[in-house]
């Protein structure tokens, strides 16, 4: 069972939906209700901004999501087994300074008694640019001596050009990524930043966009095949955004809008004046609320 929970929702500079990455939890054996029986057995967390760690220590007092919660009632991010970075602006990293500093200093991994490691997975350029250019200034030193990205996270370079090294696994399912054009500089995809493309064994699908402009034909066959659909949308119109906007999403055929929630949209997305216009999608999606994708293999 693989289910997807929201941290929030917001766009970058939102205010009242927290930054917008996700959680998705693997359960070897479905169950039903809004309450699981128990923690799941794998966990991955994509991407983690600058309201990340804010909005997880809201969602672990939440019923259903205890398993984030230390018995002192702070955050057990031990629980997260799994991270992985779409791209590197703040609000997709920020909060990974905090992970990785409360990874090695208060939680010890249970089974090697060393300090816990999560496993980090992007391409080669974000995970190098991760740490020259984001997290290197606040995480180079370990008392005593210099440290690197890997004293902190196991790491799993992928390789978009390679069939075998684009995909990584969350239980039996397969998370595979393909590049968005969020932001270029020379060219299209010349800037990485990806999207995520999950695979039920069985060949069922959902598509998740990351932060993209609008690019539908890029990602057509995806939207068509899979059974429910998240993009994000912006909800006013922009000279070359680098984010879909929301009279470019309602371009898309009805089927498909029937079946996409949208995310990472601002402060204003409750204006009455925007309601005719979200009623053409399946909806908005709710932070801290958690969504089943899969009910078994």
């Amino acid at each position: 069972m693989l289910t997807i929970t929201f941290l929030g929702v917001g766009s970058a500079f939102a205010k009242r939906n927290f930054n917008s990455n996700c959680l998705f939890e693997f359960w070897e054996k479905s169950w039903k209700g809004d309450i699981p029986p128990g923690p799941p057995d794998d966990t991955l967390l994509v991407d983690f901004g600058m309201t990340g760690p804010m909005a997880l220590f809201q969602l672990k007092d939440k019923p259903g999501f205890q398993h984030y919660k230390t018995q002192f009632g702070g955050i057990n991010y031990p629980a997260i087994r799994k991270v992985f970075i779409t791209h590197q602006h703040a609000d997709h990293i920020g909060g990974l300074e905090e992970m990785a500093l409360m990874n090695t200093f208060v939680f010890n991994d249970k089974a090697t008694g060393k300090p816990f490691k999560a496993q980090l997975y992007s391409t080669i350029n974000i995970l190098v640019n991760l740490w020259d250019h984001s997290l290197k200034g606040g995480l180079n030193t370990i008392q005593n001596r210099y440290a690197l990205l890997q004293d902190y996270f196991f790491i799993h370079p992928l390789i978009p050009g390679q069939p075998e090294k684009k995909s990584f696994t969350v239980g039996p399912y397969k998370f595979e990524i393909f590049p968005t054009d969020h932001v270029h500089i020379e060219r299209k995809y010349d800037w990485p930043s990806y999207g995520l493309y999950v695979i039920h064994p069985g060949g069922r699908s959902a598509f998740f966009s990351g932060d993209t402009r609008f690019d539908f034909p890029a990602y057509q066959r995806m939207m068509e095949e899979a059974e429910i659909c998240f993009h994000d949308t912006q909800f006013f119109d922009q000279p070359e955004s680098v984010h879909a906007t929301l009279t470019e999403m309602r371009s898309l055929p009805e089927a498909i809008r029937k079946k996409t929630l949208l995310y990472h949209y601002g402060d204003n997305f409750d204006a009455p004046a925007l309601k005719p216009q979200l009623d053409e999608f399946k909806g908005l999606v709710q932070p801290h609320l958690r969504y089943t994708l899969f009910e078994g293999v």
